[in-house]
């Protein structure tokens, strides 16, 4: 009995997969390895000393998903597998919804046809667009400004509407604000592909040496600094809310949202002084253009999933700091060997 990690080598699914092995768990990992490393798999053997079955496959290939089910008894999914830019979304959108929409269709069909139905689906705060409260509740309009968030919120449409026409199904929607930082070990983290896209590496690259200098983008929010404010989680508390999830589908039918977040918000500046200081190293930094799609604030309410997950961030922004800080000077070309 088993849990099937799509997008395991990923920097939210690696850290999972520590997690659920930690917690007594057994996995599978289906990796296509397009914006990952085997390499982070290794690794998370080394922390956890437990080894695993990596695959790896394409969601878009069903005889490939057909043959993890045949050869181990797979007994629910985490669902993270998924191209994540919301840049390269805008830019290409047809290939954006044929991974990230036909590949949550293919894996379902084939769960179904093996009968396992009970799945947790990595989804996203991009759901909730411009949202016009903060913090952002589970039940608050739901509009999309870019083409990645419109296929995180198509799939968890459909996953909803696969519930209604199958009540034995388990569906769990996990709706992340900003995960960042990494296990406090050192051993794994975020390598993103290029120049960053998230805040937390750009900066780590920075201080890094790899980059001359930080992008803020924009400067004239309506927020205290003028700067986009984020509810930053910590990777690990992230990945803890996946292991809860995967212990609600064992034992309940139904379809549940949750947001993982801290409930807090903190700003670009804040976090770069934050960086600074926790670290002692200088960030230079210029402010420039915002960035289309993006919104001024956005942060969480993430009640729910403390009173019926049983979850609650607990780790600090230092602690993200300082994690992030340790995992990029320890691997400064990340998992390039």
């Amino acid at each position: 009995m088993a849990i099937l990690v799509t997008g395991g080598a990923g920097y939210i699914g690696s850290h999972t997969c520590v997690e659920l092995l930690e917690t007594g768990y057994d996995i599978v990992v289906l990796d296509n390895f397009i914006n990952s490393h085997p390499e982070s798999l290794y690794r998370v053997k080394e922390i956890t000393d437990k080894d695993f079955p990596i695959i790896k496959g394409d969601l878009l290939d069903r005889e490939r998903i057909e043959q993890v089910f045949q050869n181990y008894k797979i007994t629910a999914v985490i669902h993270f597998a998924g191209l994540k830019a919301v840049d390269k979304s805008v830019q290409d959108p047809l290939t954006y919804y044929h991974n990230n929409v036909t590949g949550t269709i293919q894996l379902c069909s084939v769960m179904q046809q093996y009968r396992v139905k009970n799945l947790v689906f990595s989804s996203s705060a991009t759901v909730y667009g411009k949202a016009d409260q903060v913090p952002i509740p589970e039940d608050a309009p739901l509009q999309t400004t870019n083409p990645y968030g419109s296929s995180k919120l198509m799939n968890e449409m459909i996953l909803k509407d696969l519930y209604q026409s199958d009540k034995e199904w388990s569906i769990t929607l996990l709706r992340y604000f900003n995960p960042i930082g990494a296990h406090p070990s050192g051993e794994i983290g975020e390598d993103p592909n290029g120049i960053p896209n998230n805040l937390m590496p750009y900066i780590t690259q920075v201080a890094a040496g790899k980059l001359n200098e930080l992008n803020v983008y924009g400067n004239d929010y309506d927020t205290h600094d003028g700067t986009g404010v984020r509810d930053y989680i910590h990777v690990v508390d992230l990945a803890n809310g996946h292991v809860k999830a995967v212990d609600k589908v064992l034992n309940h039918t139904g379809v549940e949202t949750y947001n993982l977040g801290t409930g807090k918000g903190y700003s670009v500046l804040e976090m770069i002084q934050t960086f600074e200081q926790v670290n002692n190293v200088s960030i230079p930094y210029k402010v420039v253009d915002r960035r289309a799609g993006d919104v001024g604030a956005c942060f969480a309410n993430p009640t729910k999933a403390e009173k019926e997950l049983n979850w609650k961030a607990s780790r600090t922004i230092q602690n993200m700091c300082e994690d992030a800080w340790r995992w990029q000077s320890q691997n400064v070309s990340g998992f390039s060997l």
